[in-house]
């Protein structure tokens, strides 16, 4: 009969040890030509990498805060969004923008509260002021509201030029690019058609230059652009304002 041997246990064991020792003192060979290097070893006093935070989806609540940095208008020059400091592009319906450019003033902290839209522009659902608490929120407009004769759509706008970098692209209802706004605060309104021509313009940092008809007040500029293209080298889109 075998009878088990505590010694020869105890050399296996210290063999294998001895083993694992040796393979894990051996040098690390160098990388190869072109090989891309290994991540160099985590600290432990290295500081957790923050979490990643994903854009709000299309439509989904969002909520904002920062310094209004500017008020932005249509090419009626109904102010109808907010600039911050951080170059959110904060939109509301022009009934909204009376009471906004009232209660609010560049330099103001404000949280915004509402929904995400296409091309990181958030819908304006409530905007507050940090400070005293004071807010506006998005209601329909009364009934009664007058409103003026599509026959007089148009009629107190100017003929505009403006030169300048785009800033950020806006975008319609349903996501496709409809114009720029440039870092002056000038807004340019192209139709989405019009926009696909010039889809190698719109994008941040291209220097553009457009003429058409709008407005130019204290709250900015905005046009809608009867030509457009890079300065020197328009293209005319149409020879009478859009309808």
């Amino acid at each position: 009969m075998n009878r088990f041997n505590p010694i020869a246990r105890a050399a296996s064991v210290l063999a294998v040890i001895a083993t694992t020792a040796a393979c894990a003192a051996q040098p690390v060979p160098p990388p190869q030509p072109g090989a891309p290097l290994p991540p160099p070893a985590p600290s432990a006093n290295a500081p957790l990498p923050p979490p990643f935070a994903e854009a709000p989806r299309d439509g989904a609540p969002a909520t904002v805060s920062g310094v209004l940095q500017r008020f932005v208008i249509n090419p009626e020059g109904d102010v109808d969004g907010m600039l911050l400091a951080d170059n959110t592009l904060v939109r509301f319906p022009p009934h909204v923008g009376t009471q906004v450019a009232a209660a609010f003033a560049p330099g103001a902290t404000v949280n915004v509260n509402g929904f995400a839209q296409p091309g990181g522009t958030l819908r304006a659902r409530q905007i507050a002021d940090a400070n005293n608490g004071r807010s506006v929120v998005d209601q329909p407009p009364p009934a009664d509201t007058q409103r003026p004769p599509k026959l007089l759509a148009g009629v107190g706008l100017v003929k505009l030029d403006a030169t300048g970098r785009v800033l950020r692209v806006t975008s319609a209802p349903r996501g496709e690019p409809d114009g720029v706004l440039l870092t002056d605060g000038t807004v340019i309104k192209l139709t989405p058609p019009a926009a696909a021509r010039f889809a190698n313009l719109l994008q941040p940092g291209a220097t553009i230059a457009a003429q058409g008809y709008g407005t130019r007040n204290r709250y900015g500029e905005s046009l809608q652009a009867t030509a457009f293209g890079t300065p020197g080298n328009l293209t005319v889109i149409y020879d009478v304002p859009p309808r």
